[in-house]
């Protein structure tokens, strides 16, 4: 059980050892889960999303970074950075890399890109970061996460899923080559894990991913633990709302994860105090595919041994994403 010094009016290890976090499961999918899911994949697999590249911004850890724009669903216009390989050589890998709550200002800590020769696309969802803004969707995460929740077919998260996959598909306009099932790897942390949990098992496109301390696992366990993410909002909502817990169910990622059948490499926190342990770890004890484990000492905490970590989660994201995409 991880502990350390805090001041949070809660413990962010919830009481639960390794192996008590290895147990947690995952709840039973809702009547039309499936369907729910293909049917919104297939609404943003007919859009074109019709990417247009912008001037270059930054060249760094052998790469250039240009701003990017591209449709999402209901004719959404969000931007976001496309990475490409800085000497110019073919791209012959593609990744599409989901971002935490709050969106995110600059790429940020997501490069190196895990395999050479690599493009990636880094979105902005509806609503997150300055290349996200929607006029009508928040961008606080306490709000965000409630924007539309009083059904599944208005719930933001259902939309934030589709421009993941709508990015996918922009970096395909943008090289014909990477078309095709298995040709891309998905990374997410945080908000961008538990999207991509919930995006990624209907959409062959992509052959491996990796998700790091994943959000909107388990939500029935979820609304019991307190925390300081965004989840806290959600518990406070569904106090007042007892009922928002039907929509919930069809946007849990470890419910969905029960259908994620790529490769799918998982780094989960002992203690966070943003994202609680056992939603995390739900969501990889339900993957359906090949999975690997990372357990991490501690997730949205600043700590002695975070260096370690980060290194730890380098070097296993080169070596997983090695092992499933770079034949």
């Amino acid at each position: 059980m991880a502990s350390f010094a805090h001041d949070f009016p809660f413990d962010p290890a919830y009481g639960r050892t390794l192996d008590d976090l290895r147990a947690v499961d995952a709840p039973p999918a809702p009547d039309g889960f499936a369907a729910f899911w293909r049917g919104r994949y297939e609404a943003a697999r007919a859009v074109a999303a019709e990417p247009e590249i912008g001037p270059l911004e930054d060249e760094r850890d052998g790469v250039r970074i240009h701003g990017v724009t591209y449709t999402s669903v209901g004719g959404v216009r969000l931007g976001g950075w496309l990475v490409l390989p800085a000497a110019g050589e073919p791209v012959g890998h593609g990744f599409v890399v989901g971002h935490g709550y709050g969106g995110r200002q600059e790429p940020g800590p997501d490069l190196p890109l895990p395999l050479p020769s690599a493009a990636a696309i880094l979105p902005c969802v509806r609503g997150m970061g300055a290349r996200g803004l929607v006029a009508g969707i928040p961008d606080e995460a306490d709000r965000h996460v409630l924007h539309g929740i009083a059904s599944r077919e208005t719930y933001v998260i259902g939309d934030c899923a589709a421009d993941l996959w709508c990015a996918a598909s922009a970096l395909q306009e943008l090289f014909p080559g990477l078309a095709g099932a298995g040709r891309l790897g998905y990374l997410g942390e945080s908000f961008g894990g538990g999207l991509g949990a919930l995006a990624l098992p209907w959409d062959e496109r992509f052959g491996a991913a990796q998700l790091t301390v994943p959000t909107f696992g388990n939500h029935p366990l979820r609304l019991t633990l307190p925390c300081a993410g965004s989840g806290e909002s959600v518990r406070r909502y569904h106090r007042g709302h007892p009922e928002a817990v039907d929509v919930l169910r069809y946007f849990d990622a470890a419910t969905a994860a029960g259908f994620l059948e790529r490769p799918t490499l998982v780094a989960a926190a002992l203690f966070d105090p943003s994202v609680p342990p056992p939603g995390q770890f739900a969501v990889y004890n339900a993957l359906a595919g090949e999975r690997e484990l990372l357990v991490l000492e501690a997730g949205h905490f600043e700590h002695a041994g975070l260096g370690q970590d980060v290194a730890a989660l380098g070097a296993a994201r080169r070596r997983f994403f090695g092992e499933w995409l770079g034949r």
